[in-house]
């Protein structure tokens, strides 16, 4: 088992992209199914303290996932998927988006479109992520929010899922 896992992180901002690469130790499908399934993404989908609550989700091209965030103290804050593109244990693609409970896009802060790519190399999966906003702006405010250390702390919850497994 590796133990010094990959785990980079870059910002693009001439072109408005975060990039991520990040290895696991787990096989493709265990990683795929964690990526992918409504009951494995609510246990490691959020940054401590918070949780993740999926209200739907339908993992299919033009499917979505509504969820929340929510505070320890209740407080919820909810964001949807909208599935796009995907390619089975090998690439998937959607948009993010902050909206009310219902579903109702924040125009606010605008999309993130991610494009995740999965590949296995003998005990190691690792997905390589490419996050686009449609401004620089947008880039810069999700970075000041702590997007870069939000998404290393649920990364590592995943690692401890899916040692588990």
């Amino acid at each position: 088992m590796k133990s010094n896992l990959l785990m980079h992180f870059s910002v693009d901002k001439e072109n408005k992209r975060v990039n991520i690469k990040r290895e696991f130790n787990a096989s493709l499908p265990n990683v795929w199914s964690a990526w992918t399934e409504a009951e494995i993404l609510d246990k490691w989908w959020a940054p401590a303290p918070f949780e993740s609550k999926t209200k739907f989700m339908d993992f299919r091209e033009g499917g979505k996932r509504l969820y929340a965030m929510v505070s320890p103290q209740g407080e919820e804050r909810w964001a949807i998927f909208e599935y796009t593109s995907i390619s089975p244990k090998t690439n998937f693609k959607h948009s993010s988006t902050f909206c009310d409970a219902e579903g109702n896009p924040n125009s606010e802060i605008g999309s993130s479109y991610w494009d995740l790519t999965f590949s296995e190399n003998g005990d190691l999966t690792t997905v390589d992520i490419t996050i686009k906003r449609d401004s620089l702006a947008e880039l810069e405010k999700i970075i000041e929010m702590g997007f870069k250390e939000g998404f290393t702390m649920t990364l590592q919850t995943l690692d401890k899922i899916l040692e588990a497994k």
